[in-house]
């Protein structure tokens, strides 16, 4: 009866663990048709590249990022220390539900908030709801500091990119500098989606490393293969799905793009989401910086050139969105718990 016992509890476990990764890469597809709208936006609003051929290239190139590299991944597997077995499981699916949830939400009412600070937000505050360790050290050092730092760094540097090509092309004829600059697009666009992969399959990674080492699969010292080519494909297909709502914000009524603007705002914006991914392991938001990069470009114009009430929208889904995922989280873990 004890073997039996301990049989079904196993089987129990392994189906819930089974549960946890499709809900994970659930919430990756999510974050790509959530996040598509961030690598090509400028360059569909320039009319540098068509909204399909645009979409299928974000597809390819987020596929090709997310094989780059598994430090984030680490990162975010050491935010919480779960239960062991099927508790830690729930905690870490309330978590999850909780990013999806809020993901859904600001997808409907097309603000471009962060899916990282979401995923981030829902581990924590299932983290807190279960009273389980949270590593407080790691979310502020590699979550909260870059969260403020990458959107000032992205304005900043896009700003100081573009008056350099005012400079530059500042006697050259304005009809053949935007014909140069939406080829040079079709580069930066890529070179963003290649960055996003970089970043966000890699926060999906880390989440379904967690409930592996929970569960006494993984010893999470190394990312399976297997995890890293699911969360690549399912992110992909996310983004080829589109985010078409989101792509109006940020290429539209956020601030009038032209090709020279959506290139220096491309261009920042990847590089910054390289540097944090390889030299600082810190999982930061896509939506943050290809947004203040958009707004940092859009400046040198005028600062009244930027629509700093729809900017406003925006920062307030950014502030909202660690918080509000992981009180659904919370809510989320309470009723699983509640009645497991």
């Amino acid at each position: 009866m004890i073997a039996g016992a301990l049989g079904l509890r196993s089987d129990a476990q392994m189906a819930v663990l089974v549960l946890v990764v499709v809900v994970s890469l659930v919430f990756d597809y999510t974050n790509g048709f959530h996040d598509a709208a961030n690598a090509i936006a400028t360059a569909v609003s320039t009319r540098a590249l068509t909204p399909r051929v645009a979409l299928g290239m974000a597809a390819v190139m987020n596929m090709l990022g997310a094989l780059l590299g598994v430090e984030v991944a680490k990162t975010i597997s050491e935010v919480i220390t779960p239960p062991t077995g099927l508790h830690g499981l729930t905690v870490i699916a309330a978590g999850v539900l909780g990013a999806i949830t809020w993901n859904l939400i600001t997808w409907y009412f097309g603000l471009p908030s962060s899916s990282s600070h979401a995923l981030i937000g829902g581990v924590v505050g299932a983290g807190l709801a279960s009273s389980s360790y949270v590593n407080w050290h790691s979310v502020v050092d590699k979550v909260v500091v870059p969260m403020v730092v990458s959107p000032v760094v992205g304005f900043v540097a896009a700003y100081l990119v573009m008056v350099a090509i005012l400079w530059i092309f500042r006697r050259a004829q304005p009809s053949r500098v935007v014909r140069r600059f939406r080829i040079a697009q079709t580069l930066s666009a890529a070179s963003l989606a290649l960055g996003h992969g970089l970043q966000d399959a890699q926060k999906t990674m880390g989440v379904i490393v967690l409930a592996l080492v929970t569960t006494g699969h993984a010893s999470g010292n190394s990312v399976p293969l297997w995890v890293i080519v699911a969360c690549a494909g399912a992110l992909s297909l996310g983004t080829y799905a589109g985010g078409w709502r989101i792509m109006r914000t940020l290429g539209r009524k956020v601030i009038e793009v032209d090709p020279p603007k959506g290139f220096a705002a491309e261009a920042t914006a990847s590089i910054v989401l390289y540097v944090t991914a390889y030299f600082w392991h810190a999982p930061i938001s896509t939506t943050h910086t290809i947004t203040s990069a958009i707004m940092g470009a859009g400046a040198t114009k005028r600062l009244s050139a930027v629509r700093w009430g729809m900017a406003g929208n925006i920062v307030m889904a950014w502030v909202l969105t660690l918080p509000a995922a992981a009180i659904v989280a919370a809510v989320v873990y309470w009723v699983v718990h509640f009645w497991a």
